[in-house]
């Protein structure tokens, strides 16, 4: 690794760290803030459109811009959002720092890091090593969401023993996510200049025009229509939804929600690995779809276990395989469009997925409202997402990338 890449690696554990530590307690925080289900679900799908406008800006404008400049400027956003939502308790301030600023209600990536560090990566990666490093890279991401989510649960516990009201207690999460924030705008101030698009890869005039794709826009586009129908599938169901629904339906307290997703993030991040070794043998189309059915199978079932400890182990093994398409899906992209279109690529799927994400926890909020449909949002999920496996696989299992031709 270059020492770029290393730093690239030690952003995304403290972005995602700080993701997971507040995603837990999100929904539990504005709940106790006075915001019913029905403004917690309008703000979450707020919060992820907001994401949407911003993200496509500082991506497709990054490689011109450059990439240091935006990944500063999209950690200033986070840290603004984390100011606001631990200063106030007004529904209409939450909802600008919302829309304008960084915040991840699933524990997920959000805004436009992930895009952009993307293609630095692939840039400093020859082909064959891609899809490895990217499993590693997620790996980094899922172990550190999972030691933000324990953090968080255990803290949480920790001050309400202490005295402090569930507010206080919440709010703390919220506080440290801001801190978090600001070391990102640091850690990002110290990147070479070797991250930015190489001035021989790049298109020339066809950089900055049409969100700053060329003869990738088809490709690019038809990925995206797909992406974006699988987030809105996942969307129902994010990791603070997960939570509060294991709150509402069993009583599992914040301690435990943090052991939860502690292990469920765990096992998501090792399965990267697993799909790196997989892709080398199937390739990377057959994998994330191999992999993705039987995940939607095992999310259906998790609200009809009858009991908190059923549903837990039905849960950490739909988490144990649920990942495999990430880093597959990252090495295609960048894999199949063009090297200087690859920033532009990226944040145009990235951007396709948080819009699609964005759509679904307004509905989610009205079903968490009617204890009847308590458990529809993860049969929407699965079955959403089932569609759009089949649907990949039918368009590009021809379209196989580079790296795949050269090994046959």
């Amino acid at each position: 690794m270059t020492l770029d890449t290393r730093l690239l690696f030690t952003t995304r554990v403290a972005r995602l760290f700080g993701y997971g530590f507040l995603s837990v307690v999100l929904v539990l925080y504005l709940s106790e803030a006075g915001l019913s289900d029905q403004r917690i679900g309008l703000l979450l799908t707020l919060t992820l459109a907001g994401d949407t406008a911003m993200t496509l800006w500082i991506t497709t404008w990054a490689d011109r811009i450059g990439r240091r400049r935006m990944l500063v400027a999209g950690a200033g956003l986070m840290l603004f959002a984390a100011i606001v939502f631990a200063l106030t308790r007004d529904f209409y301030l939450l909802l600008i720092a919302a829309t304008i600023g960084v915040i991840s209600p699933s524990g997920g990536e959000v805004g436009p890091f992930l895009s952009i560090e993307q293609a630095a990566l692939a840039q400093e990666t020859p082909g064959g090593r891609r899809t490895g490093l990217f499993a590693w890279y997620n790996l980094a991401g899922s172990l550190a969401t999972a030691t933000g989510a324990l953090t968080t649960g255990w803290m949480i516990q920790g001050l309400r023993g202490g005295g402090f009201s569930p507010y206080q207690s919440y709010r703390a999460a919220v506080v440290g996510y801001a801190l978090i924030g600001l070391c990102l705008a640091f850690l990002f101030s110290r990147l070479s200049a070797a991250v930015e698009l190489i001035p021989t890869a790049c298109g020339g005039d066809t950089i900055g025009y049409h969100f700053g794709l060329g003869r990738s826009r088809g490709m690019v586009l038809r990925l995206s229509g797909l992406f974006a129908l699988d987030a809105f599938g996942g969307g129902f169901v994010p990791q603070s939804i997960m939570a509060y629904w294991f709150h509402v339906r069993f009583g599992a307290s914040p301690a435990l929600l943090g052991s939860i997703f502690f292990g469920a993030n765990i096992l998501a991040g090792l399965s990267a690995l697993s799909a790196a070794r997989i892709a080398s043998r199937i390739g990377l189309i057959r994998t994330m779809v191999f992999t993705h059915l039987p995940s939607n199978v095992l999310l259906v079932l998790v609200p009809l276990m009858p009991s908190l400890p059923l549903a837990i182990a039905v849960l950490l093994l739909r988490f144990s395989i649920s990942q495999m398409d990430v880093p597959t899906r990252q090495s295609y992209v960048m894999a199949v469009v063009a090297p200087e279109e690859r920033s532009a690529a990226a944040g145009v799927t990235n951007i396709a997925r948080t819009l699609g994400a964005s759509l679904s926890p307004m509905l989610t909020g009205i079903f968490l409202a009617t204890p009847a449909l308590l458990g529809l949002p993860f049969f929407l999920s699965g079955g959403l997402k089932s569609i759009y496996d089949l649907a990949l696989f039918r368009s590009f299992r021809a379209h196989r990338p580079p790296e795949e031709h050269e090994r046959r």
